[in-house]
């Protein structure tokens, strides 16, 4: 599938700040099934955008830019080639061995509620890591419901799934907190979504991966029940969402800020070869 992605991230200050300090983590990388044809990244101001690799191999881009300005915005552009992979991820950097990522955060920590999940998910495989993932996946899209208003980014995993609301972050936190508490290495996964019903959306995607023995990674959508297709565009792998985010940073003085977040995500038509 070709994917084409426009996203515009806008700031908008009360009272003009005197500078600003940013990371993206907004650039995919090319895996098995998945390779970038284009993409293009662009700021405002009048700055320059330094890239690198963070610890677990997601490319960032930092950047310092000097005010007063009354409005900032990131725009992203770029095309990507993607097919399915029945779930698998292949080819991706890992920096880290599986083991790491049992290390539980604060937007991770398994409660008890957590605990119980995660062993009823166990008791239906008790040796069978990828049957139990699918029964964990399969049980919190049945009991989750799909909330934008309830929870934030610093919205814990146990409080989200005490509500049984949240959104994709939220349901991404209690897949990997639980699998992690049934001692499943589990990662959190930045990244984007085409639909089919929905070609502007305010938000990027979340989603888990987990390790299976003699497997590998394989990647899980508890939002949609699915493990990830080719409709999905993987960005950033962290421990949780604050090591995934697309966009991170501070400012220096100025008053409040409104965010606004505009994404276009389509099926493109493939281009003929001559």
């Amino acid at each position: 599938m070709h994917i084409r992605i426009s996203h515009e991230t806008r700031y908008i200050y009360d009272t003009p700040p005197k500078g600003v300090i940013q990371t993206l983590r907004l650039t995919p990388r090319n895996h098995d099934g998945q390779y970038v044809t284009h993409w293009r990244i662009g700021v405002s101001a009048d700055c320059r955008l330094d890239r690198q690799e963070d610890a677990f191999g997601n490319i960032s881009h930092a950047f310092t830019a000097d005010g007063p300005f009354d409005e900032l915005v990131v725009t992203v552009e770029g095309d990507v080639e993607t097919r399915d992979t029945g779930g698998l991820v292949r080819d991706a950097i890992e920096r880290f061995p599986p083991a790491l990522f049992l290390r539980e955060t604060p937007l991770t920590t398994a409660d008890e509620a957590i605990r119980t999940l995660a062993q009823a998910a166990r008791a239906q495989a008790p040796d069978n890591d990828l049957k139990v993932l699918h029964a964990l996946l399969n049980s919190l899209n049945e009991t989750m419901t799909f909330d934008n208003n309830p929870t934030q980014t610093s919205t814990t995993a146990a409080e989200s799934f005490a509500l049984k609301r949240g959104v994709c972050q939220d349901l991404t936190h209690i897949f990997v907190a639980a699998a992690r508490s049934i001692n499943i290495p589990a990662r959190y996964i930045g990244g984007y979504y085409q639909r089919n019903d929905l070609i502007d959306q305010d938000a990027g995607h979340a989603w888990a991966e987990a390790y299976v023995p003699d497997l590998g990674w394989v990647a899980f959508d508890p939002t949609h029940g699915v493990c990830p297709t080719e409709s999905h565009i993987r960005v950033a792998a962290a421990l949780d969402y604050l090591g995934a985010a697309p966009v991170r940073g501070t400012r220096y003085g100025g008053g409040g800020e409104a965010l606004g977040v505009t994404i276009r995500i389509e099926q493109a038509a493939m281009q003929s070869q001559n």
